[in-house]
């Protein structure tokens, strides 16, 4: 049995996918069939059916030309780039049976293409003679939405082959004129046949350099130089994904309210808040079934989530799980950061004797732990009590994004403006903070927020959060 049955290749415009087209039509076995899911036309421009399939009939049900193009004789295949018709991008990429090969270029260089074919309407060229002359006009701004649209396109595809174990067959722009890399993509597809020679028909349309091809190219430069190729800039994260955690989530019974509470946060005091709608209290234990039952029985209802100062927050945590033993502490954690972090707390928890000086001393080394758990650094579980902010609200992305994301320090604003949304009287709102064996206010200084903004940069960048306020 053949490898392959069909192909996809992944290009842009203006990569040269009309010219690796050109030379796999060369080989009898294979057929590349041109840009058939493109969203303007069918296959070619002027094509009005391929395979008994017109271009409503492919947009009705793209998965059915996808079927007609795998049953055609010999390894057939496609153009597809990343604004092609997404109904097929995932039966292609998920299909093992369907080669992959995907075809790059130098952004830049496919850009001013792009341009310079926009500005003379030839986007093919077979004769020289004909070639028409433009310079490009280089627009900074939509570069970089054209570069990110791809780059998160390549993303996407790359991910979906790593996780589904497949491979594909890389080609750069310059691959495209060597006959011993096209002889090796046929083999690669299965076929049998070996060239001498590859296409001439189609002819590079513009070999200038860029500076003659660009009309104002010395403000591309300056413009690309602005421009952090390598990602340079960019903070890493290694936290683990986390889900939605839809059984932690509480409704109003009485009130179009959903709250999806952040561990650590001011929880007790909005649930007890959202209780205080009418007679029926709080809905809580949600599963999906419970959760859409109970959207179904609101109308107009909102979501919302409540963020807390990263610093707070992580003392809250401290407070709950790690300091002392008593109930929701984590004695296996405890006891390992207190052995293998040297975490400086006591092993029955605060005495009369503990000082702010410890507690103090206690909470910052519990900060250098939770960097280290952020980074994937520990052993230890990442849990829901310190995993950043901006993580959990990811989480619950998966099946719901919050409606509103409001700030602890200003919930009664924000709380009543939600519920004017939904046309219900807020009822008053419980005392939020939480309460301390010392308080944060005693211990805080400007080292504590700098180790706090090391821990948490994610979500100081994320919400905006300022250096925390006694």
């Amino acid at each position: 049995m053949a490898q392959f049955d069909t192909f996809v290749l992944f290009a842009e415009m203006r990569t040269g996918s009309n010219l690796l087209e050109a030379n796999l039509n060369l080989y009898p076995d294979l057929a590349c069939l041109g840009e058939v899911f493109n969203p303007v036309f069918l296959a070619y421009p002027g094509t009005e059916e391929l395979l008994g399939f017109d271009q409503a009939a492919r947009d009705a049900d793209p998965r059915a030309l996808l079927a007609a193009i795998k049953a055609e004789p010999g390894v057939q295949g496609f153009r597809y780039f990343h604004d092609h018709h997404p109904g097929v991008l995932d039966a292609v990429l998920e299909d093992r049976q369907c080669a992959k090969i995907i075809l790059t270029r130098n952004p830049v260089d496919s850009y001013v293409s792009w341009k310079i074919a926009q500005a003379t309407g030839q986007w093919k060229l077979t004769n020289a003679t004909n070639k028409r002359a433009a310079k490009a006009q280089f627009d900074a701004a939509e570069f970089e939405t054209h570069l990110d649209a791809l780059q998160a396109f390549q993303l996407k595809v790359m991910g979906a082959l790593q996780k589904t174990g497949q491979t594909a067959f890389y080609l750069a722009y310059e691959d495209l004129q060597d006959i011993d890399v096209m002889n090796g993509l046929a083999a690669y597809l299965g076929s049998d046949t070996a060239l001498d020679g590859l296409s001439k028909k189609l002819k590079k349309q513009n070999p200038a350099p860029l500076a003659d091809k660009v009309e104002n190219f010395s403000e591309m430069e300056a413009a690309l130089a602005r421009l952090d190729r390598f990602d340079l800039s960019r903070t890493p994260y290694f936290e683990p994904r986390r889900g939605p955690a839809i059984p932690g989530w509480a409704a109003a019974a009485d009130a179009p309210l959903l709250f999806m509470p952040i561990r650590s946060g001011p929880a007790p005091a909005i649930k007890a808040w959202l209780a205080r709608f009418g007679a029926g209290g709080l809905v809580e234990d949600f599963s999906q079934k419970k959760l859409r039952q109970w959207k179904r029985g609101h109308a107009g209802h909102r979501s919302f989530t409540v963020v807390r100062h990263p610093l707070a927050r992580a003392y809250q945590a401290f407070e709950d799980h790690i300091l002392g033993t008593g109930k929701g502490s984590f004695p296996a954690i405890r006891e390992t950061l207190m052995r293998v972090y040297k975490v400086p707390i006591l092993a029955e928890g605060p005495d009369e004797d503990w000082t702010a000086e410890a507690q103090r001393a206690a909470f910052e080394a519990y900060l250098g732990f939770v960097k280290m758990n952020l980074d994937g650094q520990t052993a230890v579980r990442v849990d829901a009590s310190w995993a950043t902010q901006a993580q959990t609200i990811q989480g619950f992305s998966e099946f719901l994004a919050p409606d509103m994301i409001l700030r602890e320090p200003n919930l009664g604003t924000e709380l009543a403006m939600l519920c004017e949304l939904v046309g219900e009287e807020p009822p008053e709102l419980p005392a939020t903070a939480g309460t301390h064996t010392i308080p944060l206010a005693e211990i805080y200084d400007d080292r504590l927020e700098a180790r706090a903004r090391d821990v948490y940069q994610r979500d100081y960048l994320t919400f905006g959060f300022a250096d925390w306020q006694p």
